[in-house]
């Protein structure tokens, strides 16, 4: 029977660890998160059987890819959400930016293609859920042009939620009620399920933001919202995201992040444009 008692990580250990999942994940934890990342390996050890830190550690580089590293990042990704977060960059992008998505594309009655938005990482699935509201009940052009809405995360758990789409008080309190009786329905006490015409709208997708060979499968996107997430990688890790995200875009794309970050510390490689609503970042037209 295994012992109730937590595994003890010296900083040896730490310094290991952090080093090992950094190069899997891009993710850098610092001292500081000492005490959250003790508590979340103490969890994986103990789900996995294991009762030291060194047993457990060797058999997770023997699996690497396999799913104890995923049991791990599950357990070390955070994911706070909720519907219609920050919700003045959905306003810009109606507003703003896919009009002129659709004006550089030729028009509404010359475009070629599906414009294509993405929420990385999408958590839960309250963001890009909250995208696909606000399309359908603000936009004007919903009825003829064609969208796709993706969404993507490294978290295996948080990708089941979001396809399951069933969500608490919290995550909804901001949903106006017409837009609750309309699209979600009640599936328990205090619990909603976003209606399946919905959920069929958005695709789902596990990768790694930092991995290029991943993210090579993301192409020719008009519109990404990558908020909160490049404030939790160090230089090295958010140039690589920057880069990836960039080459996800099409020339003239645009990409949100979150209102505490900023490109222009990580690359030059984006264009800033102050809109009405804030900042958003541009891929150059004609770059390659």
């Amino acid at each position: 029977m295994a012992s109730t008692t937590p595994v003890a990580l010296s900083d040896a250990d730490f310094t290991r660890f952090c080093e090992y999942f950094y190069k899997r994940t891009g993710i850098h934890f610092t001292a500081g998160k000492r005490y959250f990342v003790d508590k979340r390996i103490d969890t994986c050890i103990r789900n996995s059987g294991y009762d030291t830190f060194a047993s457990w550690f060797a058999a997770l580089r023997m699996s690497d890819s396999g799913g104890m590293l995923q049991d791990l990042i599950n357990q070390l990704t955070v994911n706070e959400t909720y519907f219609l977060r920050e919700d003045y960059q959905f306003d810009a992008m109606l507003s703003t930016v896919l009009p002129n998505v659709l004006a550089a594309r030729g028009g509404v009655n010359r475009i070629v293609g599906p414009v294509k938005i993405l929420s990385l990482p999408c958590s839960t699935g309250e963001e890009p859920y909250s995208i696909a509201l606000r399309l359908l009940e603000e936009w004007d052009q919903i009825d003829h042009v064609d969208v796709e809405i993706h969404g993507a995360d490294i978290d295996s758990d948080v990708l089941a939620k979001a396809a399951h789409a069933s969500y608490g008080e919290r995550s909804v309190q901001r949903v106006p009620k017409a837009w609750m009786n309309k699209y979600f329905v009640a599936v328990g006490a205090g619990r909603y399920q976003v209606d399946e015409g919905i959920r069929s709208a958005v695709t789902l997708h596990k990768v790694n933001i930092c991995d290029t060979p991943s993210m090579r499968s993301f192409r020719d996107f008009d519109v990404i919202f990558c908020r909160n997430v490049l404030i939790y990688f160090d230089e090295l890790s958010s140039r690589r995201a920057a880069e990836n995200l960039y080459a996800a875009l099409r020339p003239g794309g645009y990409l949100f992040l979150g209102h505490s970050e900023s490109m222009s510390r990580i690359s030059p490689i984006f264009t800033p444009s102050r809109l009405p609503e804030g900042l958003v970042y541009q891929r150059p037209t004609g770059a390659k």
